[in-house]
C-alpha cells in the first residue's frame, strides 16, 4: 500500500513554508514573523538546520495579529484579543453541540413515551 507523498500538504498544521515565503504571502517583513516568534505569539517549526518553517494555521494566526496591529493594538493586546476570539468561537461551538444533544435527547425521550416529537422554538441567540 502506497501513501500519497503530498498528503501532508493538506494538513493546515504541516510546516511547509520558509520564513521568506510566509512573509511574502502575508505582505510583511521577515522581522515581523521573527517578532511574533520571540514574543511567543507563534511557535514555528524548525528544520534540521534551524530554519523556521510555517504552517497555514500559523499564517492565519499571523494575519489576524497583523490586522489588529494595523488597527492600533499593541502586540500583547492583539495576542489576548486573538485568544479571546478563539475561546469565544470554541464556547459557541460547544453550546451549539450541547443544544443539539439536548434536542436529540428530547426526541428520544418523546419517542420512548410514544409521542410525536415536540416542536422546539427557533433559536434566537443567547440562552
Amino acid at each position: 500500500m502506497s501513501t500519497d507523498p503530498l498528503q501532508p500538504l493538506d494538513d493546515p498544521d504541516h510546516p511547509v513554508l520558509t520564513m521568506s515565503q510566509a512573509a511574502d504571502l502575508l505582505g510583511v517583513q521577515a522581522a515581523f514573523l521573527r517578532s511574533l516568534d520571540s514574543s511567543g505569539v507563534l511557535h514555528p517549526h524548525r528544520s534540521p538546520g534551524g530554519h523556521r518553517r510555517y504552517s497555514r494555521h500559523q499564517l492565519r494566526l499571523a494575519a489576524r495579529v497583523r490586522v489588529l496591529l494595523d488597527d492600533g493594538h499593541l502586540l500583547g493586546s492583539a495576542q489576548v484579543i486573538v485568544q479571546l476570539q478563539d475561546d469565544l468561537a470554541e464556547a459557541v461551538a460547544d453550546a451549539a453541540h450541547a443544544r443539539d444533544e439536548r434536542d436529540a435527547a428530547r426526541v428520544e425521550r418523546d419517542a420512548a413515551r410514544g409521542r410525536a416529537p415536540t416542536a422546539q422554538p427557533p433559536t434566537t441567540g443567547a440562552r
